[in-house]
């Protein structure tokens, strides 16, 4: 095998390996023993492999101090199949999640669902958000 070729296999193991190794398992991250639901307006969605993930401003109603979340939810494909398009979450929209919080603290979840609760037409409506929680089941 000449040089050139290792390099190559060497540098597609490495891509192929960063991509496994990105990829979590919801105990790894996410703590089933501490369940959070919040209500927020979206910030930012992340349409991408290998989850996708939306942002929330939190209000606390006691001090007024407004929180960006992350909650993450399963792959775009799994989302489409339960629903879901790349334009449900809209910025500037109210939403609430059930899910799962960071073992780390830090202001990340993991979504198990998310109602639309200010959304034209459709306030109310839950979509089960398709992620890696259901290992906690």
């Amino acid at each position: 095998m000449n040089i050139r070729k290792l390099a190559v296999l060497v540098a597609l193991g490495s891509v192929a390996s960063g991509a496994a190794f990105a990829h979590h398992s919801f105990s790894a991250e996410f703590d089933a023993a501490k369940p959070v639901k919040l209500t927020g307006i979206v910030t930012n969605v992340e349409w991408t492999n290998p989850h996708v993930w939306f942002y929330i401003n939190v209000k606390d109603e006691a001090t007024g101090k407004v929180t960006n979340w992350g909650a993450e939810m399963g792959p775009p494909h799994g989302l489409q199949r339960g629903g879901w398009r790349r334009e449900t979450l809209k910025i500037g929209e109210s939403v609430t999640v059930d899910g799962f919080m960071a073992r780390n603290g830090e202001n990340r979840m993991n979504a198990r669902t998310v109602t639309l609760t200010s959304t034209g037409g459709r306030p109310g409506q839950t979509l089960d958000a398709d992620s890696s929680s259901r290992e906690a089941n």
